[in-house]
């Protein structure tokens, strides 16, 4: 099935959806009685096969019999089923119930699952771009250094029992053994080679549990957002959370930030790439952005966090 597929609507104007909930995801186990009843009220007929450890397998395998994906969970959830949902074309709704929920964040979307998936009944779907690194596909932010050392040390027992507190603790023990690291650049023509702690590509606007990409970023702006912490000493992480929080820390001096769709990141040995939470490759790292690529049930583009901060003057 592809986007130019006619739906499967019936006379009644109800669509067909397959229904995935990760019920290992911290909010997994709540609401979902009551997500159904919003969903099939909303004109929904729900396909929901046994769950299965991959989710494109199912998707890939359903495709010609739903109009769109439903998927219940975090961002590791998402993210593990772009690829199926790039090839068949299918739009997603997406049921925040995972710990951090920022690509919901960067939608607009309600976190209540409940009203997520009434909002699924009543939106359009709007088009978002993908970010790619290494045949990975990710929806908010890939990086190297500090973030995929926390994503290593970060558990899914710990998340799910301490929430997005647990991205604090994990945080706090790396940053103690935190160390800067070479890595070469090349973007857009120019080629540096500098030393940091943590160099991150962001496609979407949140991450981390409630850290900004970039003050103006959006899931469909067409660029990748990158910055690099050039920082001398792991204190001063502490007094740059403030700006990682609003998006602001490329006005640091310590701080490199440019946007491109299209950037290598090397290093003398190899190291992890955390892709939306998760360790899916290593330097060398290409990474690209796919724009619009895909399309999720989810406020119109004027609405979403950034997309006022993105239009007004600087």
């Amino acid at each position: 099935m592809s986007a130019g597929v006619p739906p499967h609507d019936d006379a009644a104007g109800r669509r067909r959806a397959l229904l995935l909930c990760n019920p290992k995801a911290r909010n997994g186990g709540g609401a979902i009685d009551a997500v159904r009843d919003a969903l099939r009220a909303g004109g929904h007929d729900l396909i929901e096969p046994e769950p299965e450890r991959d989710s494109c397998a199912v998707i890939r395998r359903h495709a010609h019999d739903v109009d769109l994906v439903i998927l219940g969970g975090g961002d590791g959830t998402m993210n593990a089923a772009a690829p199926a949902l790039v090839e068949t074309g299918l739009p997603l709704g997406i049921l925040p119930l995972g710990t951090a929920n920022d690509l919901a964040r960067s939608l607009g979307l309600p976190l209540d699952p409940v009203a997520a998936a009434e909002l699924i009944t009543t939106a359009a779907a709007q088009p978002v771009d993908l970010g790619w690194v290494n045949g990975h596909y990710f929806f908010n932010v890939a990086s190297i250094g500090f973030s995929a050392d926390l994503a290593g040390g970060l558990t899914a027992e710990s998340k799910k029992k301490w929430g997005t507190v647990g991205y604090a603790i994990a945080a706090f023990r790396v940053l103690r053994r935190v160390r800067p690291f070479t890595v070469t650049i090349e973007h857009d023509g120019k080629r540096e080679r500098v030393t940091t702690i943590q160099a991150s590509v962001g496609n979407g606007r949140h991450y981390g549990g409630g850290m900004t990409v970039e003050e103006t970023a959006t899931v469909d702006d067409g660029k990748l957002d990158f910055y690099s912490l050039e920082v001398k000493h792991w204190w001063r992480l502490l007094a740059l959370l403030p700006a990682l929080r609003r998006g602001t820390h490329g006005r640091a001096e310590d701080v490199r930030a440019f946007q491109t769709t299209e950037v290598v990141l090397s290093t003398r040995k190899p190291r992890a790439v955390n892709t939306d939470g998760e360790l899916t490759t290593h330097t060398p790292a290409h990474f690209k952005v796919f724009p619009k690529i895909l399309r999720i049930y989810a406020p119109d583009a004027a609405r979403r966090p950034g997309t006022a901060n993105r239009l007004s003057p600087r």
